[in-house]
């Protein structure tokens, strides 16, 4: 599913314009990317967990090559499926 997707389920959902849906879904899109990039933890009940976590200095290796490459520490972000979710998935 793409980002067009989403504002047509929301055009249908709510009954509202295309443009008044794109322009919500992107204020959303906006908010979550804004909260991860502060750090800061996002939860939607049923669906799942967002968190930021950091990475650790590490040593990784070419596949092809055998070399060892540097893996440099920085930022990643982690999802966990919200019990509705997983139930969902699980055919429940």
């Amino acid at each position: 599913m793409i980002r067009a997707n989403i504002v047509d389920r929301v055009v249908e959902r709510a009954s509202i314009p295309r443009a008044k849906a794109c322009a919500t879904v992107d204020a959303a899109l906006e908010a979550l990317k804004q909260a991860l990039a502060a750090g800061d933890r996002i939860e939607l009940r049923g669906f799942g967990v967002f968190e930021v976590k950091r990475r650790k200095y590490g040593v990784g290796r070419n596949p092809k090559t055998g070399v060892q490459v540097p893996i440099l520490p920085g930022n990643s972000i982690r999802f966990r499926l919200g019990k509705k979710l997983r139930n969902f998935q699980n055919g429940r």
